[in-house]
């Protein structure tokens, strides 16, 4: 009854178009449950498969989840290897997933993706040949990924291009900074709100160029117990805050 109530009160008002995800606390999640890191993962992966649902059902064109930090391959090589297969697990799933087709979702990875097993970039080079025509939805999945890293990785390609001489010092502009981003194929890239769980409030080097005006909300609740009505709940508290955008 409260799920139908929440969906009632936020469809009759403005949906984000673009919701990043900062997926946190599966460990902690894992320690509270008596069982391994390997099943916290694989229990928050889960919980990512029913987002594509949740936000197709809510009218969410845009999702980006920050499913794996650059910082993240510091952690140990047993839990890197645990982490590694579930992302495998998932994206295979994504290949047969009927789903994507039908809501004609583009599938995009964004970060330092050579850093990951050759296996994986296989299978997401595949997803993103086989979605790349698709455009109604959009899902961008963070992996090996930073913002400083991004911003980094963009001068350098804008810097080349100087060097080239296809653009001028005076030609550089924010639009193009957007253009060299990881996320240079969303008309929309910059988030309407990003959501973080299990408590922490950081970004953590999330999308930070593109989270300018992003409307930030923080759940105190770990990623593997995060649920749709989370979800609408976050969407309800953005459609309540007021965004000027400086004027």
């Amino acid at each position: 009854m409260y799920n139908k109530y929440l969906n009632t009160q936020i469809t009759g008002s403005d949906i984000p178009k673009h919701v990043g995800i900062i997926l946190d606390g599966n460990r902690r999640w894992a320690v509270n449950n008596n069982s391994g890191l390997g099943f916290g993962h694989k229990a928050g992966a889960n919980v990512a498969t029913e987002l594509l649902e949740w936000c197709h059902e809510l009218k969410i064109k845009t999702l980006t989840i920050y499913a794996l930090s650059d910082e993240n391959l510091n952690r140990s090589q047993e839990e890197l290897e645990e982490i590694f297969r579930v992302i495998e697990m998932k994206l295979y799933e994504l290949l047969s997933d009927k789903r994507i087709i039908e809501y004609e979702v583009r599938i995009t990875s964004i970060g330092k993706i050579d850093q990951l097993p050759k296996k994986l970039q296989t299978l997401l080079n595949k997803l993103e040949s086989n979605t790349a025509k698709f455009d109604n939805h959009y899902l961008n999945i963070a992996l090996v990924y930073g913002g400083r890293s991004e911003i980094i990785d963009c001068f350098k390609k804008i810097i080349s291009k100087y060097k080239e001489g296809e653009i001028e010092l005076d030609d550089i502009t924010q639009k193009t900074i957007d253009e060299n981003l990881y996320t240079s194929h969303l008309s929309n890239p910059e988030p309407d709100v990003i959501i973080r769980t299990s408590g922490e409030e950081r970004l953590s080097d999330f999308l930070i160029w593109q989270s300018a005006y992003s409307e930030l909300i923080f759940l105190d609740v770990y990623w593997p117990d995060f649920r749709k009505i989370d979800l609408m709940r976050a969407i309800r508290t953005y459609q309540k805050r007021s965004r000027r955008f400086g004027k």
